[in-house]
């Protein structure tokens, strides 16, 4: 017999969160999360009422910030018409259509493109590709990875085994591969010692992997776009695969449509994810070069690419990545871009003043602080600071960071730092 269901709508508390696994977070202690009612614009509003402007594009990936009505009018075309259907044996325009359009707008080279459904999935297909490649070179020596500290690029097991080994996946470091971590060459004779580790492993590595100019989840990290060159030469000279994870950078938060058209190197292997269909739902696609694709053709099924995301190359989440490139075909979301760092760079300059700030940093359309010492339990506390201040901003390890949508007004974006400033002010 069916329990029966009430008319009325009962508290949020009732609603299922006693079932709800929370990210991230410590659910011994974890306090109820925001419900909320709706979005519009870089606005979230709560079931309470209270607006909040959302600092960080629902973890960077509504780019062109909430319910865009051209993304939103195209997603509805298409559940009319084709909501979902298997890839394999079957396929639709949509994603024809977005593979030709994300090969012309990406780095010359990069002309294979395979869909997935989440950054983490476009991440394990390029470990993958790139481990089979080598193996159907008859070179099944060349299965590991070079990595980086403060690299993060998901959370599945491959994901997890290039990522920094101190971070916070470091209870599965018995679980995961083993791959070659390396700290990012930064000068001279850092570069010096790079080069020579690649010279003693080359045999053994079947690619390397980078965040091109920011590790994201790893700290907000920069480096400079020539920094990202020579690892990029010094790769290609030792016939080591090139990987980059563009899930947080990719479609403009650099300043540049990709970060890597900014250091004006092509990659064997590039990921794309979030802001590909500007942040409405999950798609991603790992696209790569055409000898990696060469690489698969046989006259055995032991040579293809056996992987295959149910939800791969969904018609709505091609729909939606179609439409939002729609949107970055006026370079003027560019132009709005540099505005964002303009105005960051100027507005939280001041914060480079106040007690525990070590550093202040922009690129792009991201903006950062970086504290000194921190305990999580104030990193907490500090998140709900700027609730109080009418903001969303998720402040993470010992850094505080903006990276809102491209459609923000500049009075938004000063409410974001100086609500930073304030915080920080007063302790």
């Amino acid at each position: 017999m069916h329990k029966k269901i009430e008319n009325h709508i009962p508290d949020w508390e009732k609603k299922g969160l006693e079932h709800i696994w929370l990210p991230y977070t410590q659910m011994k202690d974890a306090s109820s999360p925001l419900p909320v009612q709706s979005t519009q614009g870089v606005t979230i509003t709560l079931e309470d009422g209270r607006t909040l402007i959302d600092g960080i594009a629902s973890w960077w990936s509504a780019c062109h910030g909430y319910q865009h009505p051209h993304i939103i009018e195209q997603m509805h075309r298409q559940i009319d018409q084709l909501p979902h259907i298997m890839f394999a044996g079957f396929a639709h325009q949509p994603a024809y259509t977005l593979a030709q359009r994300l090969v012309e707008i990406t780095p010359k080279g990069l002309d294979r493109v395979f869909f997935s459904d989440s950054g983490s999935t476009a991440v394990e297909v390029a470990l993958k590709m790139a481990v089979q490649y080598w193996y159907n070179q008859d070179e099944k020596q060349k299965n590991k990875f070079i990595c980086f500290h403060n690299s993060y690029h998901g959370d599945t097991m491959g994901c997890m085994s290039v990522a920094d080994p101190d971070g916070m996946h470091s209870i599965f470091s018995r679980y995961m591969p083993k791959q070659y971590h390396m700290d990012l060459p930064n000068d001279e004779y850092s570069f010096d010692e790079f080069e020579l580790l690649l010279d003693s492993i080359k045999n053994l590595v079947a690619g390397l992997i980078i965040e091109p100019l920011v590790q994201a989840a790893g700290g907000m990290k920069f480096h400079s776009p020539d920094i990202l060159a020579e690892i990029h030469r010094l790769c290609k000279e030792r016939n080591i695969l090139f990987i980059v994870d563009e899930i947080a950078t990719g479609f403009g938060r650099t300043g540049e449509m990709f970060a890597c058209d900014e250091a004006a190197i092509s990659p064997d292997i590039m990921c794309l994810g979030k802001s590909l269909t500007g942040g409405t739902i999950s798609l991603a696609a790992t696209l790569a070069s055409k000898d990696i694709f060469d690489g698969f053709l046989s006259d055995t099924l032991e040579h293809a690419f056996m992987h295959g995301p149910t939800f791969m190359a969904n018609p709505i989440a091609c729909a939606a990545a179609n439409a939002s490139l729609d949107l970055f075909e006026d370079r003027s979301i560019l132009t709005k871009i540099s505005d964002i760092e303009i105005q960051l760079t100027k507005e939280l300059a001041q914060c480079t003043a106040l007690k525990n700030v070590a550093d202040v940093r922009v690129k792009g359309a991201i903006g950062v602080v970086e504290l000194e010492e921190i305990t999580w339990k104030e990193i907490f506390a500090m998140r709900q600071k700027f609730l109080e201040h009418g903001v969303y901003l998720r402040p993470f390890g010992n850094v505080i960071y903006v990276m809102p949508s491209y459609t923000i007004t500049k009075e938004e974006l000063s409410r974001l730092t100086r609500s930073i400033f304030e915080v920080l002010s007063h302790g």
